[in-house]
């Protein structure tokens, strides 16, 4: 074992959680943590990691932008055909986790996902700057190409194609929605004895919290 990196270690002591504090639903409790971490000025403060699962069951990981939240879900954008939209369309099982180091927290999330609308997807789609919805129409993601510049020519052949008028949405291109089934709220706290909320969603609708050992 390298012992340098067996050395690094941080004592976290900023906050707490507690049940008599934490929101009713799991949704009340992550508006509040978002709300504070915006207040803190985390850079990147929308990153979160998503975990979806291959056809072949095993895992795949990487870090993707929040880009809205409603009390059904989280919300982000991709390109369908990716190899994340592939194994969406195979298993429609995710997970997500938050981490927010300045507040020594984390919230890790599992739940199912689906598609918005075609509608919605277009009305963010129309707010994004026009380069990157140029870049929506040309990036095949995650696609084997020969080179950058092979990218960089699909670029130039589009910018060529909507240098007029607005860019329509690609067909390919759009936004789903993670509806949770089991929310964590995560609080560093001092000697690893951190405190953990955990709200799972029973099969008749309603929201169990518990508290789970660090």
């Amino acid at each position: 074992m390298n012992r340098d990196i067996a050395s690094i270690r941080r004592d976290y002591q900023l906050a707490s959680l507690e049940e008599a504090t934490c929101g009713a639903l799991p949704m009340d409790q992550f508006e509040r943590w978002w709300e504070e971490a915006i207040a803190s000025n985390i850079d990147e403060v929308n990153a979160f990691v998503l975990s979806t699962i291959k056809a072949s069951g095993a895992p795949s990981s990487r870090v993707v932008l929040l880009k809205g939240y409603t009390p059904e879900g989280f919300i982000f954008f991709t390109n369908y055909e990716s190899a994340k939209g592939q194994h969406i369309e195979s298993h429609p099982n995710v997970a997500m986790n938050f981490f927010w180091k300045e507040l020594e927290r984390q919230v890790r999330i599992t739940g199912t996902i689906e598609k918005i609308s075609a509608a919605d997807s277009e009305t963010y789609f129309k707010s994004r700057p026009k380069d990157s919805q140029i870049g929506a129409w040309s990036s095949p993601q995650s696609r084997i190409i020969p080179d950058r510049s092979f990218l960089e020519e699909i670029v130039a052949e589009h910018k060529e194609k909507f240098k007029e008028g607005e860019i329509p949405l690609p067909p390919h291109w759009g936004g789903y929605i993670i509806k949770p089934i089991e929310m964590e709220f995560w609080q560093g706290r001092s000697s690893r004895l951190h405190d953990r909320i955990q709200y799972s969603l029973h099969a008749d609708g309603h929201w169990v919290r518990v508290r789970l050992a660090p």
